[in-house]
């Protein structure tokens, strides 16, 4: 049988890289209908398919883009809000500190205030004091220097206003050389 084919083979004289005449119009008339068939039904499908992906691609990348910039808004938004409460916290701060050194200034004042009518209800106090002390000394005074004149004398000074006046008289000269000695 091999022996038959290399027989067959070497009578034939035809190229083997050419296939024979009907062989080739079969092949023709096959490619053309597969191409055909290719061309109206899947070359349309695949571009509609090709058209979709790439509509898809460009379709993300625009929300893509649509969304860092609606990103980059809020970002800036958010920067901006937060500057706005720093500069509000600031003013806030400053705010209390002055109210607080206000309030300081006040209760200082007050202190002082306070201070002044105590040290001037004092004043008054002692010297309410040193004139009821030098009332209180006068009439003692005045009290031993009669009962030592009358002592002196030997007779008694009961008259009230004698006694008074003599006192005050002496009392008043005593002061007088008090001052001139100062």
């Amino acid at each position: 049988m091999i022996a038959n084919l290399v027989q067959l083979a070497a009578e034939e004289k035809q190229n083997p890289l050419i296939p024979p005449g009907p062989e080739l119009l079969v092949g023709t008339l096959a490619f053309a209908i597969v191409f055909f068939f290719f061309w109206k039904k899947l070359l349309p499908n695949i571009n509609k398919v090709l058209d979709e992906r790439r509509e898809a691609i460009e379709g993300g990348i625009e929300k893509a883009e649509a969304a860092q910039t609606e990103a980059q808004s809020v970002l800036e938004q958010y920067k901006a809000q937060l500057a706005e409460a720093r500069h509000e916290a600031a003013r806030l701060r400053q705010e209390a500190q002055e109210q607080g050194a206000q309030l300081i200034a006040e209760m200082r004042a007050e202190g002082q205030r306070q201070r002044e009518e105590i040290v001037a209800a004092g004043h008054a106090q002692i010297e309410a004091d040193r004139k009821a002390a030098a009332q209180a000394l006068r009439q003692d005074v005045g009290q031993l220097a009669t009962d030592l004149a009358g002592k002196l004398v030997g007779e008694s000074l009961e008259d009230h206003a004698r006694q008074s006046r003599t006192i005050d008289r002496f009392l008043d000269e005593l002061e007088e050389k008090a001052e001139a000695a100062r």
